[in-house]
This record gives C-alpha cells, structure tokens and sequence, in this order.
C-alpha cells in the first residue's frame, strides 16, 4: 500500500523526465513496483499524468516562448526542432502518439506548441502513448516480480 508522498513522487518523477530529466520515471516506477510500494494502477496514473503534464509544459514553451528557443533554458535545442519540425510536419499530429521517446518526444511537443497544435488533441494522443509506455513497463516489471 502506497501513501501520497508515493504516488506524489511518482508524479513529479514523471513530469520532469518529461521536460527535463528524461528516463528516470521508468526506474521509479520499476522500484515501486517490483518493491510492492503503492497500487499498480495508481503508481502508472500517477507517471501517466505528470508525464503528459510535463509534455504540455514544453507544448507550452513551444506555443509561448518559441521566440526564446535560442536560451540555454529552453527545453530542446534549436538543432532539434529543426531536424524534428519537417517529421512533425510530414505525419502530423500522430508523431505525438510516440512523444514518449527520449530526445525525439521532447523536440516534437515543443514543435506543437510552436505549429499552434490545439491543446486537447495533443494531450489526448500524448496521453494515450505514454499510458501505453508505462503499461509495457509495468507489465514488465510485475511479470519480473512474480518469480
């Protein structure tokens, strides 16, 4: 049985891997599970939501602040959003459905924010691949458990 400070950290974990720490919510919710800390659905809930919340952070970076890309602050360097944009720009907005992937997920959020993507659509799809990447996670990491 997990407390909040669990599922809270699993959260925060999950929203910086998102904008700037990124892999370190899938070894958090590998130890959480394979230490039997928390309920399973909460502990990926929990990735699920801060790790979309981080995206549309670097979504809002993209739509806000696309004027400062050249700032060591910024979240993707300006080579990237440069190499991604024409990706993003060729398969549209299902490219989101793979923003969890290191590096290449970062650059094509901030670039949905900066095509002036509409929030719910990006959310949704974003969502909806990141669910899905920390339920082959957690499915891994149980199956291992189970030993």
């Amino acid at each position: 049985m997990g407390d909040v400070a669990t599922y809270a950290g699993m959260f925060w974990s999950g929203f910086l891997a998102a904008t700037i720490l990124p892999g370190a919510s899938e070894v958090l919710l590998v130890a959480l599970l394979v230490g039997g800390t928390g309920e399973p659905w909460i502990v990926v809930a929990a990735a699920t939501v801060g790790n979309t919340l981080g995206s549309v952070t670097n979504w809002a970076c993209g739509r806000f602040f696309a004027h400062y890309r050249d700032r060591r602050w910024f979240p993707v360097p300006s080579a990237q959003i440069d190499r991604f944009s024409g990706f993003f720009r060729r398969y549209g907005l299902w490219t989101l459905l793979i923003a969890w992937v290191p590096v290449v997920g970062d650059a094509l959020t901030v670039i949905a924010g900066m095509l002036r993507v509409h929030l719910v659509p990006f959310a949704t799809l974003v969502g909806i691949g990141k669910l899905g990447r920390y339920l082959v996670v957690a499915g891994g990491a149980l199956a291992w458990n189970w030993d």
